[in-house]
């Protein structure tokens, strides 16, 4: 089973806007720390009124153990979308973790209260399937419609630690176009970072992520070069647009932001790819400052539309965010 879905964004993030709406039981952890985005950590010896401190969502010991006793989850996802698969992330759950799970999807319009969820017409996206204690259980999920919400259903009981939601985002396209010029790279408008040359400090995903970042950790980071070269990055865009004015944002890195930077597109057919694509430049090489916000608008070249952006950054370093924004075909 293909797990390369991990490496797509993952619904389920707080900081794209998701939230856990109602569980039937969260006796010994509470259900809002499903999506929590640290990893999950044990403490030892700590305990509250109720038992072990567990950090994860953890039910009681169920005592009517029919065939089909289950405990339950929704989750609202922070963005509309299709899901490739989830990790089922059992961390320090050793003997108390759940024997099986199963996840059903509903997609449904506005904020429908945990109430209104329960009528919902849900369909099951992952049937019944064992999971190991302390561990990665990493699911694929093929061809399902897009979804708004998931329902994680545990057999019978028991605690999981996160559960991580990979996708692909499905924007509403038709509203953006009103609005003129969109962030076309926007993980909220469907933008993803497909690849980079390096992201030992900071992942590559958070270039795209919603707001400004909060610290350098926050940003794409790339290790020292000792040799030639430079580093990239890749965004495919959420839709194929005309770039008109892009911000390359090197707030919090201040003694180790890219000296420059130059930004090229290539528009590419579906399942073309980007092996051989004929790069055309966008923005040529200029100048970064450290800990600054840059906007380059009259010094982008016209290329026509694109379906990728490369950022290149001259040798090395961070970059907190980067902004394209564009007017979609």
């Amino acid at each position: 089973m293909s797990d390369t879905f991990v490496d797509l964004v993952d619904l389920a993030s707080e900081r794209l806007g998701a939230a856990v709406v109602a569980a039937n039981d969260e006796f010994f952890a509470p259900k809002d720390n499903l999506i929590k985005a640290a990893a999950p950590v044990w403490r030892e010896g700590e305990y509250t009124e109720r038992g072990k401190w567990m950090d994860g969502w953890e039910t009681r010991r169920r005592r009517d153990l029919g065939p089909d006793a289950h405990d339950w989850c929704i989750i609202r996802l922070g963005r509309r979308g299709i899901v490739r698969g989830v990790d089922v992330h059992t961390a320090f759950f050793t003997g108390n973790y759940p024997e099986a799970c199963a996840i059903d999807a509903c997609d449904s319009a506005g904020l429908p209260a945990a109430e209104a969820l329960m009528q919902a017409s849900w369909r099951e996206v992952l049937p019944r399937t064992p999971l190991q204690g302390d561990a990665h259980n990493v699911l694929a999920i093929d061809n399902e419609p897009a979804a708004t919400h998931l329902r994680l259903r545990i057999y019978p009981d028991g605690g999981v630690a996160r559960l991580r939601v990979h996708g692909d985002v499905v924007a509403d396209w038709e509203r953006l176009r009103r609005r003129g010029d969109v962030d076309l790279g926007a993980v909220e408008h469907g933008g993803t970072v497909v690849a980079c040359s390096n992201m030992f400090y900071g992942s590559r995903h958070n270039l795209i992520m919603p707001g400004d970042a909060t610290h350098m950790g926050d940003g794409w980071e790339t290790k020292r070069r000792r040799g030639p070269g430079h580093d990239w990055t890749i965004v495919r865009l959420g839709a194929e647009g005309t770039l008109r004015r892009v911000e390359v944002d090197t707030r919090h890195f201040k003694g180790n932001a890219p000296g420059a930077c130059s930004i090229e597109g290539v528009r590419l057919d579906a399942g073309e790819a980007l092996d051989h694509a004929a790069w055309r430049e966008l923005l040529p090489h200029t100048p970064l400052q450290p800990h600054a916000r840059h906007t380059f608008e009259d010094e982008l070249r016209g290329i026509g539309d694109v379906t990728h952006a490369r950022l290149n950054i001259f040798p090395d370093g961070g970059i907190a965010r980067l902004r394209l924004f564009g007017r979609p075909r």
